[in-house]
């Protein structure tokens, strides 16, 4: 294997294309090969900084036929760069078995740092930062939805979350079941870009700011929500929640259990019966 042999992990814009640093153009310029999720995107902006390199298309659909192409070119001894649509590669974009693969073939693997929406939105939200838990997407199913969600109701750490145009509503009257309608939040909307709007508030006003005007459910959004006060939701209460269940589900069926749980807990019942649901 040639020593000219690199993949780079390359961070583009989220949106303002003055975004893209000097060094991601000049490792762009460089490659002989850039793997990009979607070849047309990726084409625009490397016109846009007067770029001309080789592209192939690397996502979820092609992954297993694109890395071995890849790591043929790196055997070789060709340089290649990774890239997603829009902020770090790999942050809930494809590209994590390539990067497996390569390293695995003892090919160096290097970074080029930039944006990424999450990183950006939890910055400006206000919101603690010292420890924070990055979900990405939630499942587009409203059950599984409900469902993760009841897992994270007890989390005392600072939630980040991706969230589509499409699903935002339906993902807030979720939140609001789960975590309740009082739990503050940020919804960052179209960072970067023209019409960006970050806003804060609960989940309720939130809710009833997006309801207020269809505009504001267009584009990507970052969802930040503040964690769970660890008074009421720490490891101890956790394990007592568990064995008040165990008891319970001793003596009556799950639906009468959870209703006695969350009545003398005071938790949310989607979490009770997440709970329960494990137990058994």
């Amino acid at each position: 294997m040639n020593d000219t042999a690199i993949l780079w992990v390359v961070a583009t814009p989220i949106g303002n294309l003055g975004d893209l640093s000097p060094r991601a153009a000049e490792v762009l310029a460089a490659v002989d090969l850039i793997a990009a999720e979607d070849t047309r995107h990726t084409a625009r902006l490397l016109a846009h900084v007067g770029i001309d390199a080789p592209l192939l298309s690397l996502h979820e659909h092609n992954g297993a036929v694109r890395v071995e192409r890849i790591l043929q070119h790196l055997m070789r001894g060709a340089s290649v760069a990774l890239v997603s649509n829009a902020g770090t590669p790999l942050i809930s974009d494809p590209g994590y078995e390539l990067v497996r693969r390569v390293r695995a073939h003892d090919v160096p693997v290097h970074g080029v740092p930039g944006p990424c929406a999450a990183i950006a939105a939890l910055s400006i939200a206000g919101m603690p930062t010292d420890r924070f838990v990055f979900e990405g997407f939630l499942p587009r199913r409203s059950a599984a939805r409900q469902q993760r969600l009841a897992e994270l109701s007890a989390q005392t750490r600072t939630l980040v979350l991706y969230e589509s145009s499409h699903r935002i509503e339906a993902m807030l009257a979720d939140l609001a079941s789960a975590f309740g309608h009082d739990r503050q939040m940020v919804l960052a909307r179209e960072l970067t870009k023209l019409h960006e709007q970050t806003v804060q508030g609960s989940v309720a006003e939130l809710a009833t700011w997006l309801a207020a005007d269809a505009n504001r459910r267009r584009g990507e959004f970052v969802v930040i929500v503040a964690g769970a006060t660890p008074s009421c939701h720490d490891d101890a209460g956790r394990i007592d929640l568990d064995g008040l269940l165990a008891e319970l589900l001793a003596l009556a069926g799950t639906r009468d259990a959870v209703k006695a749980a969350v009545r003398l807990t005071g938790l949310p019942r989607n979490q009770v019966y997440a709970r329960a649901l494990a137990l058994q």
